[in-house]
C-alpha cells in the first residue's frame, strides 16, 4: 500500500480519470450509469475514523464491480486502519494531518499473515494450505 503524507498528496495528472465517491452513495447507482467506465482512480472518505461505510465500498468495488484501478483511502486515516484498509482493498492512503508516514509503514510489518480471507487473498489460511498440500501430493504421485 502507498501511503501519502497529509501535506503531500499530489493532485492528479492531466490523463488521469479520478473519482470521488461519498460514503453514502450507492455504487450500484454509479456503475448502471457509467460512472466507473474509465476511472484510474477511485477516492473514497472516511470522515472520522470510526465511520467504517468506505470500507464497504472498497470490497464492492473490487469484488463485485472489478475495479482494478488505484483505491485511495483520504480524510481521517490513522494508523491503527492502514491494515485492515489494504485488506479490503485500498491501494494508497493518505494519512490524517499530523501522522506520521514512517510509523505507518511499519504497521505492515507488524501483520505478516491472517486467517481469515480478504481481497487480496479470498482463501483463509486454512485452504491456502490444503491446497499447496493437495499440489504438493499429485506431484510426488
Amino acid at each position: 500500500m502507498k501511503i501519502i503524507a497529509a501535506d503531500a498528496a499530489p493532485e492528479p495528472a492531466k490523463d488521469e480519470k479520478v473519482l470521488q465517491i461519498a460514503n453514502d452513495a450507492d455504487l450500484a447507482d454509479l456503475a448502471r450509469s457509467g460512472a466507473l467506465e474509465g476511472v484510474t482512480r477511485i477516492e473514497l472518505q472516511f470522515p472520522k475514523f470510526t465511520d467504517g461505510r468506505a470500507y464497504s465500498q472498497a470490497v464492492l468495488l473490487r469484488r463485485r464491480y472489478k475495479f482494478g484501478g488505484d483505491l485511495r483511502a483520504t480524510g481521517d486515516v490513522l494508523i491503527d486502519l492502514l491494515v485492515h484498509m489494504q485488506r479490503s482493498g485500498f491501494t494508497s492512503a493518505v494519512l490524517a494531518e499530523g501522522v506520521n508516514p514512517d510509523a505507518a509503514e511499519r504497521q505492515f510489518a507488524r501483520y505478516a499473515a491472517f486467517y481469515q480471507g480478504d481481497v487480496l487473498q479470498p482463501r483463509p489460511h486454512f485452504a491456502r494450505g490444503q491446497t499447496a498440500t493437495n499440489e504438493q501430493a499429485r506431484e510426488a504421485a
